[in-house]
């Protein structure tokens, strides 16, 4: 285990105790008179902790295989296509009903990943290529996109329209240890598959043809992206919503701390993922609004949006200092 993945973990075991203590109604451990204080952290607070963790860590591990694969640091999860396509399952969901069933949310949105998986296989995996296997997420995330508007325009009722609005702002809140069962398994299984991924990965930066030489085989390689990307993502969207920028930015806070492999850099960016959520969840629970609590998607959308703008004006900087355009 490396320093670095050891300093998150010890990270990890500090914030943890602290979301469950934190909210606004604060549990004192030492003086838990609070009434039904073992509920609201057994049933509450516990779950949603442990989905903050499985959430944000494959959100972390999906960026951070995304970025290797495709060679470029502005890739994010949602670029497969994978996350709006889960994102339109679960809105279907809610606007034919289904989802006042329970399991029903989300067995629709890891549908939704699992179709969106399946075109990715079939439209780009022929032969391998990282522009084709790109363009087709895109044009997978913008007729996605396209149909969730659809859905919202057409919705049949208020009450589905605003529940179908609310979710895809994303959020950890009222959550259960059903949600957990769903999500956690996912993450776990999605991780190890990107984890697998890794020696491809590194091929990979020498350029195509040299990885196919070192006897990588792109076609195997890619399936183990759209499964691990899948898995993750999915089951996050699943339960939470679109929660966005975590993929993007915790590869780039965790980079200059490794050796910049891709190999080395998915189980320490999957650990930032899942501190980064947590310790943003338990900010949007200290936030006092009138209509109850942040939602965690803006939140994030609100750090990683200056984040993703101050990034892309570093690389125009460093594209100026090398004579490109400026």
């Amino acid at each position: 285990m490396t320093r670095l993945n050891l300093t998150l973990l010890i990270l990890l075991a500090l914030a943890v105790p602290l979301s469950l203590l934190a909210g606004q109604v604060w549990i004192d451990p030492f003086h838990p008179a609070l009434p039904n204080a073992t509920t609201i952290l057994m049933q509450l607070r516990l779950p949603r902790a442990v989905l903050a963790l499985a959430v944000g860590g494959g959100l972390g591990a999906a960026g951070a295989a995304m970025q290797g694969y495709l060679r470029n640091p502005l890739a994010d999860p949602g670029l497969f296509g994978i996350a709006p396509c889960a994102a339109l399952g679960a809105v279907l969901s809610f606007w034919t009903g289904f989802a006042a069933s329970a399991f029903t949310l989300p067995l629709f949105a890891l549908l939704g990943a699992g179709s969106a998986m399946a075109l990715l296989g079939l439209i780009a995996g022929r032969d391998g290529g990282v522009a084709t296997f790109t363009l087709a997420g895109m044009m997978l995330a913008s007729l996605a996109g396209a149909l969730m508007s659809l859905a919202i325009s057409l919705s049949p009722t208020p009450f589905a329209l605003s529940e179908i609005v609310t979710w895809l702002m994303g959020a950890l809140a009222d959550r259960s240890w059903r949600d957990v069962w769903i999500a956690v398994p996912g993450a776990l299984l999605g991780i190890a598959l990107l984890r697998a991924s890794g020696r491809g990965l590194d091929a990979l930066l020498l350029g195509e043809p040299v990885a196919r030489s070192l006897g990588i085989d792109p076609r195997r390689l890619q399936w183990l992206l759209i499964a691990g990307v899948g898995l993750t993502v999915g089951s996050g969207v699943a339960v939470a919503g679109i929660i966005g920028f975590v993929g993007l930015v915790v590869p780039h806070l965790v980079r200059p701390l490794t050796d910049r492999r891709p190999s080395q850099l998915i189980i320490p960016s999957a650990l930032a993922g899942a501190l980064l959520l947590l310790c943003a969840d338990v900010v949007c629970r200290l936030i006092p609004l009138a209509g109850g609590e942040l939602r965690l998607g803006i939140a994030l959308s609100l750090i990683g949006a200056p984040f993703f703008l101050m990034l892309l004006l570093r690389m125009r900087r460093g594209l100026s200092d090398d004579g490109g355009w400026a």
